[in-house]
């Protein structure tokens, strides 16, 4: 099997099973896309860090679990891609006259990793891994996505528009390389339990317009 098959440019290839399980069952409140317009230098500073951060936590699955093939040779390609939206995402602050400011406290990641099972097994372990990632890579997709629809500046739109696309392929590589090393029953049982969670968890977020998550 060759690295990058299951990065998918955009949901048109996967299957309709895939599909079913993927759906966030809260969406973003609309009133985000008006607040982060207004804040879009904040906007693109967590941006950036946000890209960052899945470049090096892809590196630190990889160094985990080196053991496991196919895990190394699909990361490995999207280190780089997340590593080159870091600096896109630089570049257009550069291009604002902006620059990258200090890292935030993720609230949501934060919250995330309160429901990973720290104590169980190592599979157990390995699936919220590879489950919160997804799900981080999911709600960035559906804020991308509201980005590329809702701002007014059309240059805007297209630019988060690409990132929208990206982010399609990876929340299925997360899921899809679970299933590869565990019981797929497991992983949808699983996957549904973290879905119920992210739904009450943006219940209770404040909407920031500084914020991608």
């Amino acid at each position: 099997m060759q690295p990058g098959c299951f990065n998918f440019a955009g949901m048109e290839s996967l299957s309709a099973d895939v599909k079913n399980i993927l759906g966030l069952q809260l969406p973003s409140d609309p009133r985000w896309v008006n607040l982060a317009e207004l804040q879009l230098d904040e906007i693109l500073t967590d941006h950036a860090y946000c890209e960052q951060k899945a470049a090096t936590t892809c590196i630190s699955l990889i160094t985990k679990n080196s053991e496991k093939e196919l895990l190394v040779e699909e990361l490995a390609p999207i280190v780089t891609e997340e590593w080159g939206h870091f600096r896109m995402v630089i570049a257009e602050l550069k291009k604002r006259n902006l620059k990258l400011g200090r890292q935030r406290k993720d609230v949501y990641v934060n919250s995330l990793l309160q429901f990973q099972k720290k104590d169980g097994s190592p599979q157990e372990r390995f699936l919220d891994q590879m489950l919160i990632m997804a799900l981080i890579e999911a709600r960035s997709c559906e804020r991308f996505k509201r980005l590329s629809e809702g701002l007014d500046d059309a240059y805007m739109r297209n630019f988060y528009r690409r990132f929208m696309e990206s982010e399609a392929g990876h929340y299925t590589l997360f899921i899809t390389l679970a299933e590869h090393y565990l019981d797929k029953k497991v992983v949808r049982k699983r996957w549904a339990e973290w879905l119920k969670y992210e739904k009450e968890l943006m219940k209770e977020m404040e909407i920031r317009g500084d914020r991608i998550h």
